[in-house]
């Protein structure tokens, strides 16, 4: 029962998170206040109240439209803050009750901007570039000070090889290919390798680039897009990301362990 209890208390600390998210992810690009003014309906204007605005339930309650206009709100809300509720609940499974917990929190939501944001608009903008760096550096210097309340471990080495192991190779990518990856890319994978560690940032570019590939493969099998047309790389760099952040030490072992059998 009481694992049952943090399990649900993390769902739903996932969704408020969530809940932020989208103010982010709607902000953002509008280079509007993430404080102020609050929230509003896009079409009318009405001010939204705070019984209005719980995550996913309010939207149930008010059948996916605006109190004031009925007009419909975007399932955006509801998904990311269900999806974000999800996530927190599985690193909570993963790490437990741990200060891990509360930092991989805040980069979830930030990756999820970035997402959102790349996927739309085909930009990563630098504040959440900036933002990740703050939470990497935190999240980096607690651990080295603190190790012992701490499930995940890094070095000063490992984070400082991790900003460059990634973000340099994606860099000659860029120079050779004149254009064919994003700088945003580049400072998201470089801020990335300051608290996933060089092993860790290079499995989450790996399993980017392995998802990315798929995905866009499949998208031109399927004729949805073209072998020409751009495909934002961001929102691949961010699930391998957090799959590294997550499970990347068992990859890690799982891969060498490949070659101690082969020996």
């Amino acid at each position: 029962m009481f694992e049952i209890f943090w399990l649900v208390v993390a769902f739903i600390y996932g969704m408020v998170l969530g809940s932020f998210a989208n103010v982010c992810i709607y902000r953002i690009p509008e280079k509007v206040s993430l404080w102020s003014p609050p929230s509003t309906c896009s079409k009318c204007g009405y001010q939204i109240k705070w019984y209005d605005n719980l995550p996913v339930i309010s939207y149930l309650l008010l059948g996916g439209k605006c109190r004031e206009c009925k007009t419909k709100i975007s399932m955006q809300y509801p998904m990311v803050e269900m999806f974000t509720g999800f996530l927190i609940a599985l690193i909570y499974l993963k790490l437990g009750l741990s200060y891990d917990v509360i930092f991989l929190s805040a980069i979830v939501v930030v990756l999820l901007t970035i997402a959102a944001i790349d996927y739309k608009t085909m930009i990563i903008p630098n504040g959440t570039v900036i933002a990740l760096i703050v939470i990497g550096v935190l999240y980096t210097v607690a651990r080295i000070i603190f190790p012992q309340e701490f499930v995940l471990s890094i070095t000063w080495l490992e984070a400082l090889i991790g900003f460059f192991a990634a973000s340099l190779p994606l860099f000659l990518v860029a120079v050779l290919s004149k254009g064919g990856m994003g700088g945003g890319d580049i400072k998201l994978m470089a801020a990335a390798g300051l608290f996933l560690g060089w092993k860790g940032v290079l499995v989450a570019m790996i399993v980017g680039s392995l998802i990315g590939a798929i995905v866009s493969l499949t998208l031109i099998a399927m004729k949805k897009k073209k072998r020409k047309d751009l495909i934002p790389f961001g929102p691949f760099l961010c699930l391998g990301i957090l799959i590294a952040a997550v499970i990347g030490p068992d990859i890690i072992q799982w891969y060498t362990g490949l070659f101690t059998l082969a020996g």
